[in-house]
């Protein structure tokens, strides 16, 4: 079971009866239920949200929800889909995208939710409206394993002991969005308790062909007794996504809602399983334990074009052919002296399909890339919780272990395929003599067929003294050893270009706390922290720089690289105003050695991962927030620095100011891609009556670099370059409100982006081969149209455009 977060009610004065009443907020400080302290005694600003701010009209799905409520976090859209966003908090990353550097750990109810493939994070596969509490716990915490270097995020589910009645919902809105609801808890006097729900959600999409269709349910069946609480849960889910990515700005400001090449389809199928156990064996001593199974399949279909060139021993048409193309009309291209050896585009094995199908050559430029994987991930833990006094000093102490082992078979492959006027990818469906190419695609690229096992081990242990009533020192440390084993089933048994190889990696991870309430209403805190991530299998697999893969499209044997250490410090003051406002000021620097980034080798997206020397993460963090009878409301704002603290040479040939190899060089200073400097969010609550509450949000955020400009130097010319090399800052307000027409009837209604503000959360430099009316470039020729280089450009993840949802909620027997 995932860290709890409860408020309990304790007299303030014992045996007087008229005594005022306080509320200590709990924190749960393990993946393990067990281990939980008060606030005050967590040396971290911890933020929470419950069910009422996860169920909010305000809130579409579950990284939305994030990105409104919580101090730090934002969201890149660089897939193009509500489900598949980079959640960043603090300049690090849960991300469903093969490829982006992973910094947040995520658990549900104990369960890793990182994928052991890329330690990705699916959200369409965590049950949104399943969601009792989560706690975004910042810096590098040891305790939640592999992976939280930036911070872990951690979900409670609900059960049918606390979240009792059933609820139907449905939702209509703009772009064709429907979506159905439901949910179920209750619990009998023998001690049983179970609690179902599901979700049922499809859109269109804003963008031109970009529909999402969703199905998750969520299962939990129980026992419990004041000591005991044994349950099963069961999550079973299954998506249909279309994130059809970033566009080039031309083409972006021509139209809102195009897209670059299609389809980008990503089908997703889950099935979890997870048996929790917690016994209280006194006041003083807690067991708890759980045992899991995950099963993942991932199959992707992705339209690109093809921006390779073709070995000319693959395919070049005899005299024969070369004559009927002539007689055809055929005379454009490939230019005089063109051979398939210095034509970038595989026009020979194309114009022998051409010749077959009677189509226009330049519609060779397309790839239909496809990747299926499935993983199979099986794990347990326990822990032990003992409370009581050491030296006369309140003191609690933890000690757990953990077990992850994973399976996964991953496969890839691309096709040859034409470039249509929608910018839709047809496959060439005829091999250069004719014979029909089969279902499983013809492969242009290095095809991948990879067999990956890791497996993790890890002991932790933690221990909070008491050493007054207003002093607490935490001390807490893990050690993980994990293991990697890559088996190429295309070329088993090594050799040049085999996927085969055996990593083994260890780290002791320490933290060292401490919280001192200054006065009742002010506390300090300060914590300095460690933690690590190993390389994922795909990363071990694609880290050669002379063997540079298109993720996810091929990999190639590979140098080993180093796991990734961040050490975070971070202090602050919380306290409490005239009872009703809480704030918090904290200052906080993470810094990173051996940093794992995917860099670019040339300017058709190929590249490879490996080592970086040094980043650097640091800024202030300021929140506030208040309750009265009819307004609740909050502010936040994050003031982030995330730099290269060494000098790097990295691919970029997007860039301006690449030398003649397209590299750029990045000092020590220079900042991080995508990461704003400056993130303010805002929201206020009004209880109007006792029927209306209407609530008003609004996030502004600075502007930050793109991909490929991580040095800062890139200049357009309106020839060879075009676009900034960098997204501009925004500001959007959204508005809810919701009307209880009875204590079981309510209607609601959102308004998202309230002013149809036009904005890019993602941006990266790269090659088009677009014209700036869409047409294709058979070559991408520079604008002027000199022919004598690729014309490069800045692409954008567009947001959202002005939303509309209605819905009706019914509650009963709860």
């Amino acid at each position: 079971m995932s860290a709890i977060c409860l408020a309990f009610r304790a007299w303030a004065a014992e045996g007087d009866a008229a005594a005022p009443m306080q509320t200590v907020e709990v924190i749960g400080t393990t993946p393990l239920a067990g281990a939980a302290l008060a606030r005050e005694q967590v040396a971290a600003h911890v933020q929470h949200l419950d069910s009422s701010d996860l169920a909010a009209p305000a809130s579409s799905n579950l990284p939305d929800a994030l990105n409104r409520k919580l101090a730090g976090v934002t969201l890149n859209e660089v897939q193009g889909n509500p489900y598949q966003p980079d959640v960043s908090f603090r300049g690090y990353t849960a991300s469903p995208l093969l490829g982006t550097p992973q910094g947040l750990a995520v658990y549900l109810d104990g369960v890793r939710m990182n994928q052991p493939f890329g330690d990705v994070v699916s959200w369409d596969l965590i049950p949104h409206n399943a969601i009792a509490s989560l706690d975004l716990l910042p810096g590098s915490d040891p305790l939640f394993g592999l992976n939280a270097l930036g911070g872990a995020l951690v979900l409670r589910s609900k059960d049918g002991l606390h979240d009792t009645g059933s609820t139907l919902q449905l939702q209509a809105g703009r772009y064709d969005r429907k979506e159905l609801a439901f949910e179920h808890g209750g619990h009998d006097a023998s001690g049983w308790h179970w609690f179902t729900a599901g979700n049922g959600y499809q859109e269109d999409g804003w963008r031109e062909a970009s529909p999402t269709r969703l199905g998750q349910l969520f299962g939990k069946l129980g026992w419990a007794d004041r000591h005991t609480d044994i349950s099963l849960s069961s999550a079973i889910s299954s998506s249909s996504l279309t994130g059809n990515g970033l566009q080039e700005g031309r083409l972006l400001e021509r139209d809102y809602a195009s897209v670059y090449t299609r389809p980008d389809q990503t089908h997703n199928h889950g099935l979890m399983l997870n048996l929790q156990a917690n016994h209280r064996v006194s006041e003083q001593l807690q067991f708890s334990a759980n045992a899991y199974y995950r099963r993942l399949k991932n199959d992707t279909l992705n339209g690109d074009m093809n921006d390779d060139s073709l070995d000319q021993s693959v395919y070049q048409p005899n005299a024969a052919e070369q004559a009927a193309l002539a007689a055809a009309g055929y005379t454009g291209y490939p230019a005089k002296g063109a051979t398939a050896a210095n034509t970038p585009f595989p026009y020979w094995r194309c114009l022998a399909n051409v010749l077959r199908k009677d189509e226009p050559a330049e519609k060779c430029n397309g790839l239909l890339n496809r990747s299926a994987s499935e993983q199979h991930n099986a794990g347990f833990g326990a822990q032990a919780t003992v409370s009581g006094d050491w030296a006369g000093m309140p003191q609690q102490l933890t000690a757990g272990m953990a077990f992850d082992s994973s399976h996964t078979e991953f496969r890839q492959s691309s096709q040859f395929g034409y470039l249509n006027p929608d910018r839709s990818i047809t496959p060439v469906n005829f091999y250069a003599d004719g014979s029909e190419i089969d279902d499983s695609g013809m492969p242009v690229d290095a095809r991948v067929d990879l067999a990956g096992r890791t497996r993790t081990a890890s002991l932790y242990a933690s221990q909070t003294l008491s050493l007054s009533r207003s002093l607490h020192l935490s001390l807490s440390a893990r050690y993980n050893r994990s293991s990697v084993h890559n088996r190429d089933h295309l070329t088993p048994g090594g050799g040049p270009g085999s996927l085969d190889g055996d990593h083994r990696f260890s780290r002791f991870n320490p933290a060292l706390g401490a919280s001192w309430d200054i006065t009742p209403a002010a506390n300090f805190y300060a914590r300095i922290s460690e933690s690590s991530r190993t390389p994922t299998a795909i990363e071990l697999g694609c880290a050669d720089p002379a063997n540079p893969c298109k993720l996810p499209n091929a990999m190639a044997g590979d140098p080993p690289l180093r796991q990734v250490i961040t050490r975070t410090q971070e202090a602050g003051l919380r306290g409490t105003l005239a009872r009703s406002i809480d704030w918090n000021a904290s200052l906080f620097s993470a810094s990173n050695r051996d940093d794992i980034l995917f860099v670019a080798d040339d300017s058709a997206g190929y590249g490879y991962f490996r080592n970086v020397g040094a980043t650097r993460r640091r800024g202030v963090e300021l929140t506030l927030n208040g309750k009265s009878t009819q307004l609740d409301w909050s502010a936040g704002y994050t003031y982030l620095d995330a730099t290269f603290r060494s000098s790097e040479i990295l691919g970029g040939a997007a860039n301006s100011s690449a030398n003649a190899d397209g590299n750029i060089t990045i000092h020590s200073g220079d900042r991080l891609p995508l990461i704003a400097r400056h993130n303010f969010k805002a929201s206020a609550e009004w209880h109007a009556s006792t029927a209306w509450t209407l609530e008003a949000d609004m996030r502004a955020v600075s502007g930050a670099n793109a991909r490929g400009n991580e040095n800062g130097q890139h200049q357009p010319d309106g020839v060879h370059y075009l676009g900034s090399g960098r997204m501009a800052g925004y500001t959007l307000f959204d508005l809810s409100a919701t009307y209880a027409a009875s204590p079981q009837w309510q209607w609601f209604a959102r308004v998202s982006n309230l002013f149809d503000r036009r904005y890019a959360s993602a941006a990266q430099l790269n090659a088009t081969g677009l014209t700036a009316t869409g047409n294709f470039i058979a070559r991408p020729f520079s604008a002027s149209g000199d022919n004598q280089s690729v014309l490069h450009s800045t692409f954008y993840g567009p947001g959202a455009p002005r939303t509309i949802a209605l819905g009706l909620r019914y509650s009963f027997g709860g």
